[in-house]
């Protein structure tokens, strides 16, 4: 059954005024957590077979340090439509996958919409619904990608970087 993870970029830094939003880089929080990601995916056998990445400094460099904790990572598609994209563009992007666990990283508000439009039923998780950096949520579906639907996925996990010890 198809698997998808979806993840917002970690924490990143708002220290050089000058630098436009998609060249922000992650601050040390960031990458902090984002091996911690990593580590949790590799551990409970949710690794990617096929990364759809927004093509932002941030979601690129997140991906690099969660893919370092895994034996064998992908290299992502980077995609400008990803680029704070919503929902519905999301989807559309999610019907080309052709891997059978599919990563998205991406920005919020959309990627936390799109996991709770994605989902049937949303997690317990009291962040769930903010979706902070590094959020990561693992949908499993009955349908192929090219006809998955909204509110079809089912939540097989969800984690924050603080629920995770470091």
């Amino acid at each position: 059954m198809p698997r998808l993870v979806l993840i917002r970029h970690a924490k990143s830094s708002w220290d050089d005024p000058r630098a436009e939003d998609h060249a922000r880089v992650l601050n040390d929080r960031g990458r902090e957590a984002a091996p911690r990601i990593g580590r949790w995916l590799a551990e409970r056998g949710f690794v990617p077979d096929e990364v759809l990445c927004s093509d932002a400094v941030r979601t690129r460099e997140t991906w690099q340090l969660i893919a370092g904790e895994f034996e064998v990572a992908p290299e992502p598609k980077l995609l400008g439509g990803l680029y704070l994209a919503g929902r519905q563009k999301m989807l559309e992007v999610l019907r080309q996958a052709t891997g059978e666990t599919v990563a998205m990283l991406g920005h919020n508000p959309g990627i936390g919409d799109f996991a709770g439009w994605m989902a049937a039923e949303a997690p317990a998780h009291p962040k769930f619904g903010s979706y902070p950096s590094a959020a990561t949520a693992v949908l499993e579906f009955e349908e192929d990608w090219a006809e998955v639907r909204p509110g079809t996925g089912r939540v097989l996990d969800f984690v924050v970087p603080k629920d995770l010890a470091g």
